[in-house]
């Protein structure tokens, strides 16, 4: 009798487990309170994305080695643009980029406006071209002949754009010719360019930051929108008088202000250092004598965490820029009573903020900009629907009850997302 009862016992051990595991699950409804957290694998990022991250004044003929180039591609740029004056130099830049993975923007000194359609055709089919650079800040008496140039390049090549870089507004109108407005619509019904840049560094040595800058953003983020076709903007990297060594903040301030205003490329002025004449150049990320200094890993950081939500910004649309806190600067839309939909609420405690309103796709963007590169603060925000956080890691977290306070530090960001 005691050996049957075992041997039953013994069944019901094995008979039972394998009966639940063949049960179905309780199906379970999502938003239930008792829902498991998803795998540490399913967690929402952003959709990855390449933001063009140009390196001006880059690696000189004398240093072109593929290692070089390594170099810069590891330091998160994806376009090269070193100073070269013959087509030889340029020649070797486009294959070492090439197998560094980088593309280059072209250059080859004054024989590529006496022999453009030579030049164009010994270059336009590689695969590392990027494009063609015709002229940096030009006046407002200089744009006839660079219209011209450019429509030759572009008759040889229509494939790849013509670049030029426009001056910033505090150049007086008196040098350009005109008021910067009517330079810049100028430029734009001359030249007839397919991307718009412009350089303007706005943090100072005295810690300020140049009123004027926000002002310059407004006037080329709107001239492009207009003429349909994408801005570039800089963050400036090498030191020279009046501006300072770069720092982490002022870096962000620069980067995050100009993707804010729908920058499509972000240009870093210079990679590698110039030789002091005119300006007392030092501190550039590579040092004239070809060492990496701290600016290096300060760019290499910044453009990782750039690219870690480049998704959003390749290719968005920004539909309006507001500012915020303490005196505001010149030439910029105040945020003020009612709000802009989503936005319920917003108090920054006297920071100062830049709100941009973004969309792509499906979603729509809040984007809030610390316009200190000196100061933090902290601040409350609701919305109107439900709003998730982007954060620096790319991942995408839901804010429960459409509310949150949170802190800004020095020139960073703070990205919401909302479904349109």
């Amino acid at each position: 009798m005691k050996y049957f009862k075992l041997l039953c016992a013994i069944a019901v051990c094995i008979i039972l487990p394998l009966a639940c595991s063949c049960a179905k699950p309780t199906p379970v409804t999502p938003g239930d309170k008792d829902d498991p957290a998803p795998p540490v694998n399913q967690k929402e990022y952003v959709e990855a994305a390449e933001m063009p991250v140009l390196a001006w004044y880059s690696i000189p003929p004398e240093y072109a080695t593929l290692d070089r180039y390594k170099e810069l591609r590891n330091a998160g740029f994806t376009i090269n643009f070193s100073h070269i004056y013959s087509l030889t130099d340029a020649l070797q830049s486009l294959d070492l980029a090439q197998q560094a993975g980088v593309k280059v923007m072209f250059m080859c000194g004054d024989s590529f406006r006496t022999e453009t359609e030579r030049i164009v055709n010994a270059v336009k089919d590689h695969p590392a071209l990027y494009g063609y650079f015709l002229r940096d800040e030009p006046m407002n008496a200089d744009l006839p002949d660079l219209g011209e140039w450019a429509a030759r390049v572009r008759a040889a090549d229509s494939s790849h754009p013509v670049y030029l870089n426009l001056n910033p507004t505090y150049v007086s109108e008196e040098a350009l010719g005109s008021s910067y407005e009517e330079h810049v619509e100028l430029f734009i019904e001359t030249v007839h360019p397919t991307l718009l840049s412009f350089d303007n560094y706005p943090v100072l040595q005295n810690g300020s930051v140049r009123n004027d800058w926000w002002y310059n953003l407004e006037v080329i983020s709107k001239a492009a929108r207009e003429a349909g076709i994408p801005f570039w903007a800089f963050a400036l990297s090498t030191a020279h008088y009046p501006y300072p060594v770069a720092t982490q903040a002022s870096l962000r301030l620069q980067l995050y202000t100009d993707l804010a205003y729908g920058a499509q490329c972000l240009q870093y002025f210079t990679y590698w250092c110039p030789t002091p004449g005119t300006w007392d150049f030092h501190d550039a990320p590579i040092a004239e004598d070809g060492t990496k200094t701290a600016v290096y890993d300060l760019v290499k950081a910044m453009n990782k965490e750039i690219q870690t939500r480049a998704g959003i910004f390749v290719g968005c649309k920004v539909n309006m820029v507001y500012h915020t806190g303490g005196e505001l600067p010149y030439g910029v839309t105040a945020l003020s009573d009612p709000l802009p939909e989503p936005l319920k609420y917003l108090n920054t405690n006297g920071g100062e903020a830049l709100v941009s309103f973004l969309e792509k796709g499906d979603y729509q963007y809040v984007m809030i900009v610390n316009r200190s590169h000196l100061a933090e603060f902290d601040y409350s925000i609701s919305f109107t629907k439900d709003v998730a956080q982007v954060y620096a890691d790319g991942s995408i977290v839901k804010i429960p009850g459409r509310s949150a306070s949170r802190h800004l530090d020095k020139g960073d960001c703070a990205i919401f997302r909302l479904k349109k």
